[in-house]
C-alpha cells in the first residue's frame, strides 16, 4: 500500500490542522531574522551593540529563540511534506536538508580559516579556534568531517545536522504519542544535568551546544505545532501571564545586578551565575518559556507591525537563515579583525554593528531576488534556510 495513504491519520488523534493550512506565520521568519541579528552582535567581542540583545536583560539569549523556532519550522515543513508525499518523501527531504547544513558547515570552516590566514593575525587565529586548522589541516579537516571540530561561533550547525537527519523518527513519535515523546525528551534533558552527559569534541573539550540537552527546545517547538493548541487556553490565561512577567522581571533585575549597583545579595547571584549555556540551564529554559508566553500573548499572528520596513528586513533574513547565519559568522570575524587593527573604541563598535546588520539584510535581499524565478515555478515556496521551505 502506498505510504501516502497510510499517513493520512494519526494513531492517537487527527492529523494536525497546521499541516494542511496554507500560508505562513510571519512571526516565525521575523523572530528568526531578529535572532540572527542578535547572534551577530553577540559574536563580536566587547561590542556595545550587544546591549541590544536579550542576553543583557535576562537569563537566555538568541540561541534559545533560534533553536525553538527551528523545531517549529521543521515540524511545519516536514509535516506538510509528509501529507503530500508520504514518509518516503519526507525522509528524503530531511536528509537533503541535513546534507545542505553539513556542507555549509564544512565550507564555513574553510572560509573562516582562509579569512584568518589572509588577515595574518595570530590573535584572531587563537580566538577563532582556527590555529590548529592552519597548523594541522589534514587531521583537523578529518575531525571536522565527523563533526568533532568547528571554528568559533559555528557550534550550532552540527546540532542542526543531527536533528534534521533524525527528524523523521522524531516526527513519527510526535504524531503518535506527542506528550509521551515530549516527556521522554524532558527526561533526557534532566538526566544530562544529573549525570553530566556530554559529547566530546576534538582536540579537547566537549560540544559547546550539548545536543543531549538542547534537543528539548527543538522537540518542544515541534510539539507546540502538533499538540500545543490544546494547551493554548492555559498559556493565554491571566495567571500564566502574570507568572511569566514576574519571572522576566526577576531575570532583568539579576542580569542588571552585574553591571550596576547590586540589587540582590551576592550569595543569590553566586548561586545562579554563571549560567550553563552549554547544557541549557533550567533557569535559561524557563526564561525563554516566559518570554515566549508574553510574546504569544501580545503579538498576534495578524499584527500589522509585522509589515513595517524594519521587520520586513528581519523577515527577509529569517527566510534565508542558513546562508545569513554563515555570513554573520564571517562578518563577526571580519568585524573583530577590523577592531583589532584599527580601533576598539565605541564609535568603531557602532560602525561594525550597523554595517554588519545592513550587509546581512542586503545579502538576504539578493538571495530572495535570485530565488524569485524558482518560487514562481512552485507556488507557495519560500526559502527558510536551515529548515526546508514550508509549502
Amino acid at each position: 500500500m502506498d505510504d501516502r495513504t497510510q499517513t493520512s491519520t494519526r494513531l492517537f488523534g487527527e492529523t494536525p490542522p497546521e499541516f494542511r493550512a496554507d500560508g505562513r506565520d510571519l512571526r516565525i521568519d521575523v523572530c528568526r531574522g531578529i535572532a540572527l541579528w542578535w547572534i551577530f552582535l553577540d559574536h563580536v567581542p566587547n561590542n556595545i551593540g550587544a546591549w541590544l540583545t536579550p542576553r543583557n536583560y535576562g537569563f537566555c539569549d538568541a540561541a534559545e529563540i533560534f533553536m525553538f523556532l527551528s523545531g517549529v519550522t521543521c515540524a511545519l515543513a516536514y509535516g506538510r511534506t509528509r501529507e503530500r508525499k508520504g514518509w518516503s518523501g519526507m525522509i528524503g527531504r530531511s536528509l537533503r536538508r541535513g546534507w545542505d547544513i553539513y556542507s555549509a558547515l564544512l565550507l564555513l570552516t574553510l572560509a573562516c580559516a582562509i579569512l584568518v590566514y589572509l588577515a595574518g593575525s595570530d590573535d584572531l587565529a587563537d580566538v577563532s579556534n582556527t590555529r590548529i586548522l592552519l597548523e594541522r589541516p589534514g587531521a583537523t579537516l578529518a575531525h571536522a568531517a565527523i563533526l568533532q571540530y568547528r571554528p568559533v561561533n559555528t557550534d550550532v550547525l552540527p546540532v542542526f545536522v543531527i536533528f534534521h537527519v533524525l527528524f523523521a523518527p522524531l516526527l513519527w513519535l510526535l504524531l503518535r504519542a506527542p506528550n509521551v515523546t515530549l516527556g521522554v525528551s524532558l527526561l533526557l534533558y534532566a538526566l544530562v544535568h544529573v549525570f553530566g552527559w556530554r559529547v566530546p569534541a576534538w582536540p579537547n573539550g566537549f560540544w559547546f551546544f550539548n545536543p543531549l540537552a538542547w534537543q528539548f527546545l527543538i522537540v518542544l517547538g515541534a510539539w507546540c505545532v502538533i499538540e500545543g493548541t490544546k494547551f493554548r487556553p492555559w498559556l493565554m490565561s491571566p495567571l500564566t501571564l502574570v507568572l511569566a512577567v514576574l519571572y522576566l522581571v526577576l531575570g532583568l533585575v539579576l542580569a542588571q545586578s552585574w553591571s550596576i549597583t547590586p540589587l540582590v545579595s551576592q550569595s543569590l547571584r553566586d548561586l545562579l551565575f554563571p549560567l550553563d549555556k552549554s547544557n541549557l540551564s533550567p533557569i535559561r529554559l524557563l526564561h525563554f518559556v516566559a518570554l515566549a508566553i508574553v510574546a504569544l500573548r501580545f503579538i498576534p499572528r495578524n499584527w500589522e507591525g509585522l509589515s513595517t520596513r524594519v521587520l520586513s528586513c528581519a523577515k527577509c533574513c529569517g527566510e534565508n537563515s542558513l546562508p545569513i547565519y554563515c555570513f554573520g559568522v564571517l562578518m563577526a570575524l571580519a568585524s573583530q579583525l577590523t577592531m583589532l587593527d584599527l580601533s576598539e573604541g565605541v564609535a568603531m563598535q557602532i560602525v561594525v554593528s550597523v554595517a554588519g546588520v545592513l550587509m546581512m539584510i542586503v545579502v538576504a535581499r539578493l538571495l530572495n531576488a535570485i530565488n524569485i524565478p524558482r518560487e514562481r515555478k512552485s507556488a507557495g515556496t519560500q526559502s527558510i534556510g536551515i529548515v526546508p521551505p514550508v509549502r
